[in-house]
């Protein structure tokens, strides 16, 4: 018999998510914090940029709201835009009592204020920042407080395999009870129960071949919820940052655009600038016009990168803001105060995902969706810069308070689970499978569902993810899982959602370029996908056990 677990509250995802949806929970409910790795190897502390927050008594609540919605090319929920601002003063306050030591400065009448910083898509200074190292200080400091919570418990090294929902297990009622989890150490899937779950999984990015993200971003609270009977909204909105370091030994290390924002220029390797010819911002443009521009000019010119030039911004101001990145590029033989930096871009964010409602609810009872694997409405066609970590810090104290209010109203109760079948499943002898089809599918999303698609480059992608999907049930039902082969059939998923949710937009918006229809339509409309009963994403029958 494996290893049972009952709790309040089940959090899959340990970055700022999910420690945030576990900080805001009162301290006497038990909660379970899972990581399917160690705890801080999440996105949330290769986050270098900031948080957006209008804290300047020269901006404007509505300023941040406008230049949200422009990014977001007509597809931002305008009703959770004002959420999520109206929040951001506070949620920067909560994050400092917990010890996020964000930059100061001295105003003008020798009073201490936060030092704000300006990134592309915003009109005003409103990025709160930690040096150039922020979503290490907020992760670093939110897991100091949950490692002093008595009935938090923290879970490293268990990915989660799938949820456990009543109507698959054949109980009375519906909605979602807990997960079923492999601990990666023993190799033993585990149960855990749970009045309420939150996902707060992170991304998809490493879908694609390059990517600015930690190798866990493979799409599992996105797989997962699917599978279980949510819908998934925007999925082809696939941001792609545009500088990422063009360098043999720095894998998936991500150049800030607060250093565009600061003053730095792009260039050709001719040292020409090109971004005017794009758009009227130039430098400060939306991340989804710069990261074409790059991509445009690159296959123009036969070009491997092109360059980030801050050479002609004081020296001792980029070692003083962005000490993480000159050390690292000078490490790697770059001096920036002399030399530009190679760039190139790279999938950095998931702007789609699970759809829940303004308090993070999805569309399966007891279950929440809280930051990236979460589809709110706030980013529409391309989040701008610095809303994701606001986000995960509002939707998780508002997920968090209707957890809190569903549990006064009705306690939580304990049900009979099955555990975990391996009876009719052998170990395999052929793990080289995982590895090549894990290869094949980074590569033809990076050919045919990149930065630039079309009809036909999507059609053959449609085509090779279904033959793919259908190797990877078939292992999947007759093997052993392990880590690997979890997360490969959970990007597979996610790629098949992506590309069905390209196919569906006859229009290019936002992150998403089509050649073949390079116009923006009249009417805004989110691309919805709904789980079938007949897709290949039930779990094969075998593995429940009554």
């Amino acid at each position: 018999m494996s290893a049972q677990h009952r709790f309040d509250v089940l959090i899959l995802g340990s970055g700022a998510a999910g420690l945030a949806t576990a900080l805001a929970l009162p301290e006497h409910l038990s909660v379970a914090l899972l990581s399917k790795g160690p705890l801080a190897a999440g996105a949330t502390s290769w986050a270098q940029g900031g948080i957006a927050a209008v804290l300047d008594g020269d901006d404007h609540l509505d300023n941040h709201i406008q230049d949200t919605l422009a990014a977001g090319a007509g597809l931002c929920h305008p009703d959770i835009v004002r959420q999520v601002v109206e929040g951001g003063p506070g949620a920067i306050e909560w994050l400092a009592a917990r010890g996020v030591a964000f930059d100061q400065e001295q105003s003008s009448d020798g009073a201490a204020r936060y030092h704000l910083t300006q990134e592309g898509g915003h009109g005003h200074r409103r990025i709160v920042h930690a040096a150039d190292a922020t979503g290490r200080a907020v992760e670093d400091s939110l897991l100091a407080e949950a490692q002093r919570r008595p009935r938090l418990t923290v879970f490293e090294d268990h990915l989660a395999v799938d949820l456990l929902i009543r109507e698959k297990l054949n109980l009375p009622g519906s909605g979602c009870v807990g997960a079923y989890v492999l601990n990666t150490l023993t190799e033993q899937v585990e149960t855990f129960q749970a009045t309420h779950t939150v996902l707060a999984t992170g991304g998809a990015s490493k879908v694609y071949l390059y990517t600015s993200n930690p190798d866990g971003a493979t799409g599992d609270g996105i797989a997962m919820g699917w599978r279980g009977g949510c819908r998934v909204a925007n999925m082809e909105f696939n941001q792609f940052h545009p500088t990422c370091l063009y360098h043999p030994e720095a894998k998936s290390f991500l150049i800030t655009e607060a250093l565009r924002g600061e003053g730095g220029l792009l260039r050709l390797p001719s040292g020409a600038r090109f971004m005017d010819r794009f758009h009227p911002q130039a430098e400060l443009a939306p991340r989804d016009v710069v990261a074409r521009a790059i991509d445009h000019e690159m296959k123009r010119l036969g070009a491997d990168c092109l360059y980030l030039d801050v050479t002609h911004l004081p020296a001792e101001r980029l070692k003083h803001h962005f000490p993480n990145i000159f050390a690292r590029c000078l490490e790697l033989g770059i001096d920036i105060t002399k030399a530009p930096i190679p760039v190139v871009p790279a999938a950095h964010y998931t702007c789609g995902g699970l759809v829940t409602d303004a308090r993070g609810r999805t569309d399966v009872p007891q279950l929440y969706a809280v930051g990236e694997c979460a589809f709110t409405g706030l980013h529409g066609a391309n989040r701008m810069a610095s809303n994701s970590l606001l986000e995960c810090i509002v939707f998780a104290k508002a997920a968090a308070e209707d957890i809190v209010r569903r549990l006064e109203k009705a306690p939580s109760r304990e049900t009979t689970l099955p555990s975990w079948d391996e009876s009719r499943v052998t170990d395999s002898d052929e793990d080289v499978v995982i590895s090549h089809n894990w290869e094949e599918l980074r590569r033809f999303m990076w050919d045919y569902v990149g930065i630039v698609r079309t009809d036909k480059r999507l059609e053959r992608a449609q085509h090779r993810i279904k033959m793919l999907r259908r190797e990877i049930h078939e292992y999947y039902a007759h093997h052993r899982i392990s880590g690997d082969l979890l997360e490969l059939r959970n990007l597979a998923l996610v790629a098949e959602l992506i590309i069905e949710g390209a196919l569906a937009r006859k229009e290019s918006r936002g992150l998403h370029y089509n050649k073949d229809y390079p116009e923006c339509s009249e009417a805004p409309r989110d691309t919805v996908l709904s789980p079938s009963p007949l897709r290949l994403d039930a779990l094969a029958s075998h593995r429940w056990r009554t």
